[in-house]
């Protein structure tokens, strides 16, 4: 591969994970939820198959305080729907660039910050639904 054809491929790579972030980010903006995302975050879901089921996985990882007035369900599908609506496709992401378990949170930081949470419940009115 030459190097005009790598940085293409970069670019449209670039190209498509800004787009992604754009749509998911406004829709949680619109939905009146308080997180963001990240090419790390995006990359790292996409080892999981189904739209939903990603944003289901991120929601019960990090938002799981939201779980005790929403069901997962019920998010994904209107933080899906309100991202469709910007940008209808489907992250196609290498997966090789996902970040690897090594550079998860340890799970006693994970406990600790669910506590603090379950403490701090502001449950977002999801405005637009």
């Amino acid at each position: 591969m030459n190097i005009p054809q790598f940085h293409t491929r970069d670019s449209a790579h670039d190209a498509e994970v800004e787009a992604q972030l754009c749509a998911y980010n406004a829709a949680f903006e619109e939905l009146g939820l308080r997180f963001r995302w990240d090419e790390r975050t995006l990359t790292s879901l996409a080892t999981i198959h189904d739209e939903h089921e990603q944003i289901a996985a991120y929601i019960e990882a990090h938002h799981a305080h939201l779980l005790k007035a929403y069901s997962a369900e019920f998010l994904s599908l209107a933080i899906l729907d309100k991202k469709k609506s910007r940008y209808p496709s489907r992250f196609q992401g290498r997966v090789d660039s996902a970040p690897s378990p090594t550079h998860a949170m340890p799970l006693a930081q994970v406990n600790r910050w669910r506590e603090r949470a379950s403490y701090e419940l502001e449950l977002p009115a999801l405005a637009g639904v």
